[in-house]
């Protein structure tokens, strides 16, 4: 075997050191937190099961409400299918290679592994270390801009919070590095006036179609992509105008028999191929816009400064891309200095990363592709949101989307503040990769990205209630309160609570108080006192509802109140029709 020269083995090192890195900050703690609604979707529907088939409108246990967390060996890839796409709005790769990754894994207590299937995420978010220092490399043919971009990946905040999730984020990441690949190559053939050879073609198209296949909102991704190529015809076009009318004549037989013509007639073919995969999807998106089940992103009747919330939710996600602070602290006075602190490191660094880039610019063609792309894909979130009032800006994970390109811009603006002889970086550099890795470690601890729902502090809420029969009920509309019921279900599964509690799932039809009459009909078959808990019966009217509630002799607690991520709940003690 020929031995290595110095510097390739010590970049391999360098590299072998951030996978090492980002793939342990990535399983550190990796069940500590609660599983939540999201996650459950993923578990349920990767296993082949549905929601569909836990009863509604009457009283049941968590072995019941659990069912759907049990691995069935006969169900296959045809089960996962079925069921997502009848009952939620994401297409099928991830579920698919999630239903497969977990057959590999033991079943404690029965239930589906979470460390199984919050691993899976987990590789894939480590994947995207040597895949960012690969496109780096290709962008900037800098072993040091791709280095820090492959550090940068391993400790960014956002995406060990994207790792720890069993959910389907790290997978499309790596489809969007791909084809930012793809699209370097093919504007690298454009500047440099040769074809554009046939197998990016074939790997662009693929790989888009894959990316659409795990989220599709990787078609933002793609808009981008198509932002920053408009871009450069545009371009082409002005130059052309620009030429006089001997030359324009020379320039158009010229263009008839350049490679550059070849160029743009195969970046057409990659864009019917993937518009060919995008419309595969169309009838499964009918009626997405209007469902129940996102409706969550709906926003409209903006007054004052609500108009500015997208776009500082935009600067916040992104500043978690480099850093994160205990913001989620249980010491207020903590989470507000870490909050200020947040505000002032990314205005800091925003101006660092200004100069650099500026520097960068001047002779790095990558820096305006990957610039222009992240711009693209911001006016795209930008117009959504504002166009169509759907504030797919309210969650960082959807920024996923342009995250990789802005590892890579922030990697060469770093690398400009290097000393001459690039043997040391500066104190900027140093300090940023340093507060990414303290970000990394709040994440993992807990302090900050907590889950978006926290059913822990409901259920610690419960066991801290009376020790006597529970009764849990929701208002529910759609799966996504099933998975709230669940998380709560889940969570007594491993930490008992005695009596174990029941659970009562009151559908709405129609109007919020239809849920009374399921809630009526299940006080009357309790006989002894029990503690009611009713969760998300904000909309029900409350006249009725304690009138169902007072014929059942159920009194409220005014001091068992509260709301926390993703559940408003209130306690009763019921006496029991005795």
């Amino acid at each position: 075997m020929q031995r290595l020269q110095q510097p390739n083995r010590y970049h391999l090192l360098l590299l072998l050191a951030s996978i090492v890195l980002g793939l342990g900050l990535r399983l550190i703690n990796l069940t500590d937190k609660c599983l939540w609604t999201d996650e459950l979707a993923t578990l349920v529907f990767s296993l082949g099961h549905s929601f569909l088939s836990i009863p509604l409108d009457q009283i049941i246990t968590s072995e019941t409400l659990l069912q759907p967390l049990v691995p069935d060996p006969q169900l296959n890839l045809g089960g996962v299918v079925e069921h997502l796409l009848g009952e939620s709005n994401h297409p099928p790769l991830y579920f698919w290679l999630t239903h497969l990754w977990l057959q590999m894994f033991p079943t404690p207590d029965g239930l589906v592994s979470l460390w199984g299937a919050r691993s899976l995420s987990a590789l894939f978010g480590t994947a995207a270390i040597p895949a960012i220092f690969c496109l780096g490399y290709l962008a900037f043919r800098s072993l040091w801009i791709a280095q820090l971009a492959a550090l940068l990946m391993a400790t960014s905040p956002l995406a060990i919070y994207l790792a720890q999730e069993a959910r389907h984020y790290t997978l499309p990441i790596l489809w969007v590095i791909a084809s930012l690949a793809c699209l370097i190559i093919a504007t690298r053939a454009l500047a440099e006036r040769r074809p554009l050879p046939l197998w990016v073609m074939l790997v662009w198209i693929v790989v888009n179609g894959l990316g659409t296949a795990s989220h599709y909102f990787f078609s933002l991704t793609l808009c981008a992509e198509g932002i920053v190529l408009l871009g450069l015809a545009g371009r082409q076009i002005q130059q052309q105008a620009l030429s006089t009318d001997k030359t324009l004549k020379a320039n158009r037989s010229f263009w008839q028999k350049h490679p550059l013509r070849s160029t743009w007639l195969r970046i057409g073919v990659v864009g019917a191929g993937t518009l060919a995969s995008l419309v595969v999807w169309l009838p499964f998106l009918q009626g997405v816009q209007d469902s129940e089940i996102t409706q969550w992103i709906h926003r409209g009747n903006r007054v004052g400064l609500e108009w500015l919330d997208p776009v500082l939710q935009i600067l916040a996600g992104a500043s978690t891309m480099l850093y994160m602070l205990p913001i989620q602290a249980s010491n207020a006075p903590l989470s507000v200095v870490s909050f200020v602190a947040l505000v002032l490191l990314a205005i800091w660094t925003g101006f660092k990363i200004n100069q650099g880039l500026r520097i960068s610019s001047a002779n790095g063609y990558a820096v305006w592709i990957l610039g222009g792309f992240v711009v693209g894909a911001i006016a795209t979130f930008l117009i959504i949101t504002y166009g169509f009032e759907r504030e797919v800006t309210s969650a960082p994970r959807y920024h996923f989307v342009f995250f990789p390109a802005v590892i890579l811009l922030i990697a060469a603006a770093l690398v400009q503040q290097w000393s001459p002889s690039r043997a040391v970086l500066k104190q900027t550099a140093i300090i940023i990769v340093s507060l990414s890795l303290l970000g990394a470690i709040t994440v993992v601890s807990n302090l900050g990205y907590q889950k978006t729902h926290r059913p822990d502090i409901v259920a610690q809420a419960i066991r801290e209630g009376p020790s006597q029969q529970s009764l849990i009920v929701i208002a529910h509309s759609t799966h996504g309160q099933t998975g709230r019921m669940m998380a709560l279900a889940w969570d007594f599964k491993h930490r008992p609570l005695q009596p174990a509690p029941l659970f009562l799932m009151a559908h709405i039809i129609d109007k919020p108080e239809s849920v009374l009459i399921p809630l009526q009909h299940s006080l009357e078959q309790i006989s002894t006192p029990i503690t009611l808990w009713l969760l998300e019966f904000k909309g029900v009217p409350e006249d009725a509802l304690q009138a169902t509630l007072a014929a059942h002799h159920c009194q409220p607690q005014p001091q068992v109140k509260s709301a926390t991520d993703g559940y408003r709940y209130r306690m009763h003690r019921c006496r029991g029709d005795q």
